[in-house]
């Protein structure tokens, strides 16, 4: 397990290279769940979400060679686009494989960033073509199940321990488990006596499937939320959320549209359903801690179209 002082390193390596974004009590969003909530906006971080980071802080480490091979990584979306973006700066060749079910926008970024992106028909058939293209030479970017990288993704824990006044509970989105790892080893450090939850979505439910079973399992996917859609979690990020986290809850895709729709009411703030499973899932906190909760939210990204988030309100039948 990777301790504070590896996410304090990693905040040195992407200072400058990634955005501290902004810490901020939201007045519309404390109205609607009747606590005093904060928000860490990472949908304002510099590719839309923040695997910058974690891809940021894996990408410098990098030695001449590995640069010289090429990077690879699989992703629903995010991680795709942060690898795509940040390599072009970089000046490091990049390949992203991706499901055919992740967002058309994603594929889009990334292509535009300069990387090479393949489709692949799930994402179980992704995670089996980066494997090949890692053992053909290419170096590995994994989306979390990487020291760097979750150390990277801690440095947002790092900065809401900072920047927040003081909380109670912390609400995280899961797919894979870097980013909650990191914040719980960031926030256990800085402000022990938080508690940290876990939110996912039915069918993408890979956290809670190996906290149940002790350890990581395959898990069938079927959420419309590809970003959460991890077909295991890794050893890495289930010994951390086993030993830091208070608990992962699971919540329907329909609740996380409802979330998309209620964050740009309520918080002004435009979101994907990774984020909008942060509402229902502090609802169901709250229902268990009481009243006097403050809650902080990682609002982890917002690489949505008003396209895509019109479909799935539709579907739903949500307006």
């Amino acid at each position: 397990m990777i301790g504070i002082s590896e996410v304090e390193a990693a905040a040195g390596l992407v200072a400058g290279h990634v955005v501290r974004t902004p810490t901020v009590s939201s007045p519309g969003l404390s109205a609607l769940l009747g606590v005093p909530v904060t928000a860490k906006l990472e949908l304002l971080q510099r590719t839309g979400s923040f695997k910058a980071r974690g891809a940021t802080a894996k990408l410098l480490s990098l030695d001449e060679a590995q640069r010289a091979a090429g990077v690879v990584a699989v992703s629903g979306g995010n991680h795709g686009i942060a690898l795509a973006m940040t390599a072009a700066v970089l000046d490091v060749k990049a390949t992203v494989v991706m499901p055919r079910t992740a967002p058309t926008r994603a594929v889009e970024i990334a292509r535009d960033a300069g990387a090479s992106v393949r489709l692949t028909d799930d994402m179980a058939g992704a995670f089996a073509l980066v494997t090949r293209l890692r053992d053909e030479g290419l170096t590995l970017v994994h989306p979390f199940d990487d020291p760097l990288v979750v150390a990277g993704q801690g440095t947002v824990g790092l900065e809401l321990a900072e920047d927040a006044d003081d909380l109670t509970d912390v609400v995280v989105s899961v797919g894979g488990g870097g980013l909650i790892a990191g914040v719980a080893v960031a926030l256990r450090a800085r402000r022990p006596d938080v508690r940290i939850w876990g939110v996912e979505t039915e069918g993408a439910e890979a956290m809670s499937a190996a906290l149940a079973a002790g350890g990581p399992v395959p898990v069938p996917l079927s959420s419309i939320v590809s970003t959460l859609s991890a077909p295991s979690v890794s050893q890495l990020t289930y010994d951390h959320v086993s030993a830091l986290v208070d608990d992962v809850l699971v919540v329907p895709d329909r609740e996380a549209v409802r979330g998309v729709l209620d964050l740009a009411e309520h918080a002004k703030v435009w979101t994907e359903p990774a984020a909008g499973a942060l509402l229902p899932a502090a609802r169901r906190v709250l229902e268990r801690v009481g009243a006097g909760a403050r809650l902080g939210l990682v609002v982890c990204g917002g690489n949505a179209t008003t396209a895509d988030v019109g479909r799935w309100a539709a579907d739903f039948g949500l307006h």
